[in-house]
């Protein structure tokens, strides 16, 4: 009898062990999916925008800085080839 009292404590204590450390893998986990979810991704919708917006300035004043080089090499070239403004003020 004192064998099996024994053995049913032995048999509880043990339950209690495995419960207790299912009880630490549940907090453990419970922790991790709370730290994933607390963290938010780096780039949030608004930061997206912000960026969308700053990209499409920046190639708008590299497209006007093009255009303007291109418009002075276009001045440039007309000017060599036909020569400097003749006064028109005379001319019938």
């Amino acid at each position: 009898n004192k064998a099996k009292q024994n053995l049913s404590a032995e048999e509880k204590r043990k339950a209690e062990d495995k419960e207790r450390k299912k009880a630490e893998v549940r907090a453990r986990l419970e922790e991790a999916a709370r730290a994933k979810k607390g963290k938010k991704g780096f780039m949030t919708p608004d930061r997206k925008k912000k960026l969308r917006s700053l990209l499409r300035k920046k190639a708008a004043e590299e497209l006007k800085r093009e255009q303007e080089r291109k418009a002075e090499e276009r001045r440039k070239i007309i000017g060599q080839r036909t020569g400097s403004k003749k006064p028109t003020e005379g001319a019938n």
